[in-house]
């Protein structure tokens, strides 16, 4: 398991950790590479198929292990991780158990949504500029992850996501509000939800919320309807954050649930 778009894996996965070592699983949850605990260079740097890369390495290492069964191995990401699951859930065929929570789907619709038309020049504009500083030698540009400041540029201001990644957390990595510029150019570059309907026959489960804006819902139910069985909808209340707090365990129930059926 392991967590979605800038952050580390201390920022909300040991609750969901600790149901799943409850309920009987070896559980290996890790952070991205160049992020928290793990090394890479530049820090704070996201290329979704390295990050597809590594999680199936880390498939492999779960397999040499001798507390785990490798017949028996399931993966459950979150956020654009979740985006993720679905990419290695219709790749690698070794995987029994799938759980997509609020899961990223087209990361091109997504970051239209973001930006009014009138403002996509201007952030193509910087992406570009990054590009050229680069093939100068220059390091990636950096952009802050959320701010409340107004003069300060974020890719995220709306109070619920400033809330939850700046909220306390109990970790010996420090994490950094920041991410390179070019994290966000590869986003809008990630469409992993043209994979769903390659899940099958992995059964699918993908935790949805009502309200949410981040990775939106209509995407999501949309996406959910192009998957084939066998696959399941939890459909929760509330926004892209609902499964970590208000709805933690509703979130947590059904993917105990899902892991029990098909893993157990």
């Amino acid at each position: 398991m392991t967590i979605g778009l800038g952050g580390i894996k201390d920022q909300g996965l040991e609750p969901f950790a600790s149901a799943f070592a409850e309920a009987g699983c070896v559980v290996l949850a890790h952070d991205h590479r160049t992020f928290g605990a793990s090394s890479g260079t530049p820090r704070h740097d996201v290329n979704p198929w390295q990050q597809i890369a590594d999680w199936r390495r880390a498939i492999s290492y779960l397999e040499s292990r001798p507390e785990v069964d490798e017949r028996r191995i399931g993966l459950w990401g979150t956020s654009f991780a979740g985006g993720h699951a679905l990419v290695l859930g219709a790749t690698d065929r070794r995987l029994r158990a799938v759980v997509a929570q609020v899961p990223m789907i087209s990361g091109l619709q997504i970051g239209h949504r973001r930006a009014l038309p009138e403002h996509q020049t201007a952030v193509e504009r910087r992406y570009d500029e990054d590009e050229r500083a680069q093939l100068r030698g220059s390091a990636p540009a950096t952009v802050t992850i959320v701010s409340k400041d107004p003069d300060v540029p974020a890719l995220y201001r709306d109070p619920d996501v400033v809330d939850f990644y700046l909220r306390p957390y109990d970790s010996d990595v420090q994490w950094e509000n920041k991410l390179t510029l070019r994290s966000s150019r590869n986003s809008r570059m990630y469409e992993p939800g043209v994979y769903i309907d390659k899940v099958s026959p992995t059964p699918l489960l993908m935790i949805v919320g009502t309200h949410d804006t981040m990775t939106p819902t209509d995407i999501a139910l949309a996406a959910y309807e192009r998957a084939l069985e066998p696959k399941r909808l939890e459909l929760i209340p509330g926004g892209h954050f609902a499964p970590y707090l208000e709805e933690f365990d509703s979130a947590r129930a059904a993917a105990v649930e899902w892991f029990g059926k098909y893993v157990s």
